[in-house]
């Protein structure tokens, strides 16, 4: 246990003597102080009331009360009390990172219910086990097809996430990696401009659907002269919308990704959230991260192994696919949970809840004076409008109101000021939207 006991004062002197620190603030004077988070002015030991009261403090500083239009990418979906219940069993919920080889049984086998569920509704062949995030993810996957094709070109349209692009740069900031970045055409991917540029050297295409902007896209075109140039495309999808969706097998999309929050998990304050991955059996080896399969023990039971793990803790490094040793197991299990307990005729009956009440808030706010609602392309349950105002003002003025009223897009496109990204799932009832449209309407005319 003595690696666990925390070290002394003098011990720490002894240590700091040895690398010739005068101090523990010495180890980080690389870092400017505007970077250096708050979390290193840690207070001394505190009783149990008095963490209890500080947490509380903290949290109080929270508006839970808003009601929520807010997405890009994370949305506020109704997560069953059964996931929250059969998700924190003991059998489930350790601190201890199920993916060694002592793994139980039980905990395979969710994991792999988790991937045949994915695999289903994605229309792919093979899942991992999962991934941290969407935006991990998509990184892997881009880094899957260049081990598949050798080729060091990556195109990535302007409708998949910022925040995934920036992700995905920041990963790839020191490696030989070429890429190009595709412009949105109203709201969709510019087929031509990509038919321009794709050439010998293209590893693979980057397309997200429905896009940033909500944007629904049939990218089977695409992927079909991409394919006939040795290109990969990498899909990556929101899986709420494939219950109604077109799905990426159904494209021949050669990686798929996402973010799984909206499958059983809360928005969590920023998380953990859960990445998936999936592709077509002939690139189940060039797959991240580890793999369970089924299979039959000594005595013809069946069982669930680990499979694949071609991570650097289990091979050699110069060999692993991922540096990544860690997946989301618990979260998986929670999705896989959730959409148990949805089944497929659920899942449908929420997609098209989803788009229709979007449908109906994007109705309504198109009928407010000023207001133009971008129709130039389908959407799921998230679309942009057009405000007569700077939209993240409008978004302080409807906060003081109860509203967290959407995504100001100049946070990522600044010649879009006075656009806002608005979503409406499952849990905006018809009162909330109208109530929203009539204090936006308020709002404008202030």
């Amino acid at each position: 246990m003595s690696s666990f006991v925390a070290n002394t004062k003098n011990e720490v002197q002894e240590m700091l003597k040895v690398i010739g620190a005068k101090s523990i603030d010495d180890l980080f004077l690389d870092i400017h102080s505007r970077h250096q988070p708050k979390s290193f002015n840690i207070p001394n030991g505190l009783s149990e009331f008095e963490v209890l009261e500080r947490i509380r403090s903290i949290a109080s500083k929270n508006d839970a009360r808003l009601v929520s239009f807010l997405g890009a990418g994370f949305y506020d979906h109704y997560v069953p009390e059964a996931v929250s219940a059969l998700t924190s069993r003991a059998e489930f919920y350790t601190a201890y990172t199920p993916y060694q080889p002592e793994s139980s049984q039980g905990i395979l086998q969710a994991l792999y219910e988790y991937q045949s569920m994915i695999a289903t509704l994605t229309n792919m062949d093979v899942v991992n086990a999962s991934l941290y995030d969407g935006g991990t993810a998509l990184y892997e996957a881009m880094m899957m097809a260049i081990r598949i094709n050798g080729r060091k070109k990556i195109l990535m349209d302007g409708g998949v996430s910022p925040i995934y692009r920036k992700i995905i740069r920041s990963y790839t900031s020191n490696f030989d990696i070429e890429f190009k970045e595709m412009p949105v055409v109203h709201g969709r991917a510019d087929r031509e401009a990509i038919k321009n540029i794709l050439d010998d050297k293209t590893s693979a295409i980057i397309l997200q659907n429905p896009n940033f902007f909500g944007a629904i896209d049939d990218h089977s075109d695409i992927i079909k002269e991409a394919h006939s140039r040795g290109i990969l495309v990498i899909e990556s999808v929101y899986p709420i919308s494939l219950g109604i969706l077109k799905t990426p097998g159904e494209m021949d999309a050669d990686i798929v990704t996402g973010e799984g929050q909206s499958l059983g998990l809360s928005l969590n304050f920023g998380g953990p959230y859960l990445g998936f991955i999936a592709t077509k059996r002939k690139y189940v080896r060039k797959m991240p991260g580890r793999i369970v399969g089924q299979t039959e023990d000594k005595y013809g039971q069946r069982c669930f192994v680990n499979t694949l793990q071609a991570r650097e803790q289990h091979i050699r490094r110069e060999k692993a696919t991922s540096n990544i040793c860690t997946n989301v197991a618990l979260c998986a299990v929670q999705a896989a949970i959730f959409m148990s307990l949805l089944g497929k005729q659920g899942l449908k009956d929420l997609a098209q809840l989803n788009f229709e009440k979007a449908e109906f808030a994007r109705k309504t706010l198109g009928e407010i004076k000023g207001v133009e609602v971008k129709r130039s392309s389908p959407t799921f349950n998230e679309f942009v409008v057009c405000l007569p105002k700077k939209a993240k003002d409008v978004v302080e003025e409807m906060i003081k109101k109860g509203f967290a009223s959407g995504f100001p897009l100049a946070k990522y496109y600044p010649e879009m000021e006075n656009y806002l990204l608005v979503a409406v799932t499952e849990k905006r009832t018809k009162d909330e939207i109208v109530s929203f449209a009539k204090n936006l309407e308020g709002v404008l005319c202030s």
